[in-house]
């Protein structure tokens, strides 16, 4: 576990190092600055996105481990894994549309 830890610690460390390493000099034809809104929202939109499939998968699990427990409710485990499903979705549509919206 710390082995991945120091990597994935490496690699931001290179992505936010890596541009800086080949930024151009200012000077007449220098580029527009950087929207950090757009970069935030980005990330914020991964984040969201990430959150929701650990979520969704973990929703799935506990229901398929309560049909292989009790087969019986299957119509009530059913009815409440696609309502949580709907819920836990809806979360990255709204992500979404806010994202869009700062944009």
């Amino acid at each position: 576990m710390r082995k991945i830890g120091t990597f994935l610690f490496a690699a931001m460390a290179l992505c936010l190092v890596a541009p800086a390493a080949f930024a151009q000099a200012g000077g007449a034809a220098a580029s527009t600055p950087t929207s950090w809104v757009v970069i935030t929202s980005g990330i914020a939109y991964a984040i969201a996105v990430a959150g929701c499939g650990l979520a969704q998968g973990k929703a799935t699990a506990a229901a398929c481990e309560g049909l292989a427990r009790n087969p019986g409710a299957a119509a009530a485990i059913r009815l409440a894994l696609i309502l949580g499903l709907v819920f836990i979705e809806s979360l990255t549509l709204y992500m979404f549309a806010v994202l869009y919206l700062k944009l």
